[in-house]
């Protein structure tokens, strides 16, 4: 099973991984106060596709690639698995335990990443207790 995600352009330092997704759609934010990216003038999201037995190797460049200076993340998913891909660290998460977001957002948060950017499970609350 494929997964989908988001990809943000100028969260790259190296877009060649690009190259290993499918492109599904490209639109272009100006960036505002909430983004909390001010050395940007605009985010390049683009909606991509990639191929089960591709996942963990665009991951794998996905978190090589992730700008140093500045704090990003990237992430896709499918019915069975999510992954959540900061700079040098990859998770995992099954979907059908989604008390395992928990680690992948706090870590987020650790790295200066806004609470609400790093919302991924479907409800927060049933592990927010």
């Amino acid at each position: 099973m494929n997964y989908t995600g988001i990809i943000i352009e100028e969260s790259l330092e190296d877009t060649s991984v690009l190259k290993d997704v499918e492109i599904l759609e490209t639109k272009i934010e100006k960036v505002t106060e909430e983004h909390k990216t001010p050395w940007l003038t605009q985010w390049t999201l683009h909606t991509v596709e990639i191929l089960e037995e591709k996942v963990d190797s665009v991951a794998g460049k996905l978190s090589k690639d992730l700008e140093r200076e500045h704090t990003w993340y990237a992430d896709y998913k499918n019915d069975e698995y999510h992954y959540i891909i900061y700079r040098g660290k990859i998770f995992k998460v099954d979907s059908k335990n989604p008390v395992l977001y928990k680690d992948a957002k706090q870590y987020g948060i650790s790295l200066g990443i806004p609470d609400y950017q790093v919302d991924f499970a479907p409800d927060d609350k049933v592990w927010e207790r």
